[in-house]
């Protein structure tokens, strides 16, 4: 009882600092405050018998394919109503996956980017129709002047959010290829975010910007740049000041290569036993898995760099849908853009947009498996895996199958909305 009066005492005292930046930036937080906000959180809260004979399609599906850890979020007309961890977050303790523990999302990451560039544009300092390099352009850098293909100077902010902005993965998906690019640039490995842009400039288009599309995490990666470069401030900053924290999302960061290196509740990642080494992004000529140090996470960024809480990923889509049941983070002709209602251009952050309201962001690479789906009748819900199975990103069909049973069969949706049961601290993000 003393620690949650100390809790309370303190929430009381960041309310009241809360429009003095100042004390926020001097406030001191306990030790035993350092702890995400969703850890509040637990299983117990979405245990109930109304809920086994839909949690049966989960556990099967992980069973089928060999998930270690799963955890799903499900709301209704903008309340969280189930939260819930399945299996374990690393095989070594066998602790209980909760709705705290926080995954890689891989290419989930992309909406928050995408979201980030639509504020940018609704602030008035940039759009979409902005040019991304040349000397009048947003990325104006001299290391990125001078490509060899000429072409580059006609892609748009707009180009990149589609992917049509002129590469594909013909020779390899450039960042995935940090050894390679690294030695190419002489350059100490990992070659970060930067220098794979300057790889990809010294070599030709694969195609006419905006004439062609290729899924590009190069894209997202410059997006990042853009991003940077326009508000002043690091990626990761502007996406968690001007699109996760007014949101209450506090836990959502950045991942790291290693597993040595996780983020505090964030789960252990899973491969097939037989799936192929890669060298160590850090050049030390080790073979190792690709989801620990094998693949290059970090240079990601925009692309697909964030870890994040099943939970907090709803909150993201809830603010994303353009229901009036959430407050939206966008404004209404943003969240149109995104969704392809007027754009013409296809999905923009979204994976895929369908005419009847559908709206689906998937993510994976070795360890991980993500999905997060908008329905048209105000019910959404988000899927995270610590695992990747044998068939790679044709397992999200499976999750999506699996995940609609799960809401056909939920006998009555709870009244309470589980986000009522925790308060953001904004400080723990920025303390850990």
């Amino acid at each position: 009882m003393a620690l949650r009066r100390k809790l309370i005492l303190f929430v009381f005292l960041i309310m009241a600092t809360s429009f003095n930046p100042i004390a926020l930036e001097t406030a001191v937080v306990p030790d035993f405050l350092l702890v995400p906000e969703n850890v509040r959180l637990t299983n117990s809260y979405s245990s109930s018998d109304d809920f086994v004979a839909a949690e049966k399609n989960i556990t099967s599906l992980m069973r089928k394919w060999s998930l270690t850890g799963a955890s799903i979020a499900v709301a209704v007309d903008g309340k969280l109503v189930y939260a819930k961890g399945f299996g374990v977050v690393d095989t070594v303790s066998n602790i209980e996956v909760q709705p705290y523990n926080r995954f890689r999302i891989a290419s989930i990451s992309k909406l928050i980017t995408a979201a980030a560039i639509m504020k940018l544009v609704e602030e008035g300092k940039l759009s979409p129709e902005d040019k991304v390099f040349g000397p009048l352009a947003i990325l104006n850098d001299p290391y990125f002047s001078n490509p060899k293909d000429r072409r580059v100077y006609n892609i748009t902010v707009e180009d990149l959010l589609t992917h049509k902005g002129g590469w594909s993965q013909r020779y390899g998906d450039h960042m995935f290829m940090p050894i390679t690019i690294a030695e190419s640039m002489g350059v100490r490995p990992p070659a970060n975010t930067k220098t794979i842009v300057r790889y990809a400039l010294d070599r030709n288009l694969h195609f006419t910007p905006g004439k062609g599309s290729s899924y590009s995490n190069l894209g997202y990666g410059i997006l990042g740049l853009v991003i940077e470069k326009v508000s002043g401030m690091s990626y990761e900053s502007y996406c968690r000041k001007e699109i996760l924290e007014p949101i209450g999302i506090f836990d959502m960061q950045l991942g790291n290569n290693l597993q040595t290196d996780k983020a505090p509740y964030e789960v252990s990642y899973y491969t097939p036993s037989d799936i192929l080494l890669k060298p160590s992004v850090y050049g030390t000529g080790e073979l190792l898995n690709p989801c620990n140090g094998g693949n290059d996470i970090e240079a990601l960024g925009g692309a697909g760099a964030w870890i994040a809480t099943a939970p907090d990923l709803m909150r993201l889509l809830l603010a994303l849908d353009g229901f009036d049941n959430f407050p939206d983070i966008l404004a209404p002709e943003s969240i149109a853009y995104m969704s392809s209602q007027v754009n013409g251009e296809g999905a923009i952050g979204w994976t895929s947009t369908s005419g009847n309201g559908t709206w689906t962001r998937t993510g994976s690479f070795p360890g991980t498996l993500g999905m997060m789906r908008r329905l048209p009748d105000g019910t959404a819900w988000v899927a995270l895996f610590n695992s990747s199975s044998w068939n790679g990103p044709m397992a999200q069909s499976y999750v999506s199958s699996a995940m609609s049973r799960f809401i056909r069969q939920f006998k009555e949706y709870p009244a309470t909305d589980l986000y009522e049961y925790y308060v953001p601290v904004p400080l723990m993000a920025d303390s850990h």
